[in-house]
């Protein structure tokens, strides 16, 4: 059913015409998904997210948490990705179709490339979804954070929404392709906004305080404490 399903939001994705009734479309989809695979979802303080363009930041568990945020969030909001999810089959004809944004990782060239066609998305008044962690792994921890999405928030100038997923590690581990039946919660944080006005201070501002509220809510470690010492001593 969960394949099926999928191959609908896609065969969808590709023959409804406009971008924001073809994310509708396959948000109601990605949500009937989640059901018919015994997952029940709850959205906490969807009010948080200002009516206006704002960016979205998650931490990221699984290969759900995309189909989990696609079922949640406003047609208005493009979800950012690593270049890799555009070579999946299937999934990259999808997630083009819903206009998400691609951006090499690995690349230098090709990455500031990426960097600044997003950049001009946020300025056209796009709001934007990210998972600034960048991958996710089996143990639960929270990640370091990437500066793109906050730099893109700095220079857009609009508030960054901090929000929580919870239940998706459980569902789709890193290790198998079995979905298990089961709560998934996601909770959106107050927003933030930068009080430094340098766009490289305001974004590792709103950085640092994302990640922070973040790891408050999140019943996961911080998977970078360990490394603390040896940021300090410079090596």
């Amino acid at each position: 059913m969960f394949v099926v399903l999928a191959l609908l939001a896609l065969v969808s994705a590709l023959v409804v015409p406009g971008l924001e009734r073809r994310r509708r479309v396959v948000s109601r989809i990605a949500g009937l998904v989640l059901k018919c695979a015994g997952m029940t979802l709850a959205i906490r303080h969807e009010d948080r997210i200002p009516a206006g363009q704002c960016v979205i930041v998650s931490n990221h568990a699984s290969y759900l948490d995309g189909p989990v945020f696609t079922a949640v969030l406003p047609p208005r909001f493009g979800f950012v990705i690593k270049r890799e999810m555009s070579r999946v089959p299937l999934a990259g004809a999808l997630l083009h179709r819903i206009g998400s944004q691609f951006v090499e990782r690995t690349d230098r060239h090709r990455g500031g490339a990426d960097a600044r066609r997003v950049l001009r998305s946020a300025t056209n008044g796009q709001s934007l979804m990210f998972f600034p962690e960048g991958t996710f792994v089996k143990e639960p921890g929270l990640l370091k954070f990437h500066t793109g999405a906050f730099a893109i928030a700095a220079r857009a100038r609009c508030p960054v929404v901090p929000a929580v997923i919870r239940g998706t590690r459980r569902a789709l581990t890193s290790q198998s392709a079995l979905l298990r039946p089961g709560p998934i919660e996601v909770e959106f944080l107050p927003p933030i906004i930068a009080t430094e006005t340098a766009p490289d201070k305001a974004a590792a501002e709103l950085r640092d305080r994302a990640r922070s509220a973040i790891l408050r809510e999140l019943d996961e470690p911080d998977a970078t404490a360990e490394l603390a010492p040896a940021v300090g001593s410079g090596l």
